[in-house]
C-alpha cells in the first residue's frame, strides 16, 4: 500500500516532507518502536547513571535543565499520542525539588510507556494526529512517526548532556 498523503512543511526556507510514492511500512514499524523505546528506557537509565556518578555534572544547572527538557518532551509525546481527555501538565525544572525528584518523573514515563508499547495496535501506529504545538503551518503525522521522533529527540539530547558531562571530566555511558 502506498502512503496517499504527503506531509509538507516550511521552515526558514526548506521543505520539509514524506513523498506521496513512499511505501507504507506500518506493519514492521511496532517491533522497530518496540526497539527504539527498550534502548530509551536502558540508555536514560545509563544516561542517569553516568551523571549522578559524577557530582559536577549532577550540580549543572545546564545538565539538570537538558534532563527536564528530555522527559517533558517525552511526557508531552505521550500526551500527543494519547487520548488527551486531560490538559497537559506543564513542568519547569524548579518544579522539581531535587535530582532524584526529577528521576522518579522519568522513571514514571517509562514504566507508563513501556505499557503503551506492548499494548499499542497497528491501526493506532497508522492513525494521524496532529502536533498541538505546530499552529502555523499545523502538523499532521501518525502515531508512529511522533513515537519515532520522541525516541530520536531524546536520543539527540542524551549527546549533549554527554558532550557535557564529558567537559566536566566525567564519562559519558559507554566510554568506561
Amino acid at each position: 500500500m502506498l502512503v496517499q498523503r504527503a506531509i509538507h512543511r516550511v521552515s526558514l526556507g526548506f521543505s520539509f516532507g514524506r513523498a506521496p510514492n513512499i511505501a507504507d511500512n506500518s506493519t514492521v514499524m511496532n517491533p522497530l518502536l518496540r526497539d527504539f523505546y527498550g534502548h530509551q528506557v536502558w540508555a536514560d537509565a545509563e544516561h542517569w547513571r553516568a551523571i549522578e556518578a559524577h557530582p559536577t555534572a549532577r550540580d549543572d544547572e545546564a545538565i539538570t535543565k537538558r534532563l527536564h527538557h528530555i522527559h517533558l518532551v517525552q511526557r508531552v509525546f505521550r500526551w500527543a499520542v494519547g487520548d488527551r481527555q486531560a490538559p497537559f501538565v506543564l513542568t519547569t525544572p524548579e518544579d522539581f525539588n531535587s535530582l532524584a525528584d526529577l528521576k522518579s518523573y522519568a522513571r514514571e514515563y517509562h514504566e507508563e510507556m513501556t505499557g503503551f508499547i506492548e499494548g499499542v495496535s497497528e491501526a493506532r501506529l497508522a492513525e494521524t494526529i496532529e502536533m498541538p504545538w505546530f499552529k502555523d503551518p499545523p502538523l499532521t503525522i501518525t502515531v508512529s512517526e511522533a513515537l519515532m521522533q520522541c525516541a530520536m529527540h531524546s536520543h539527540y539530547h542524551r549527546g549533549q548532556n554527554a558532550t557535557r558531562l564529558r567537559e566536566h571530566g566525567g564519562e559519558p555511558p559507554g566510554r568506561t
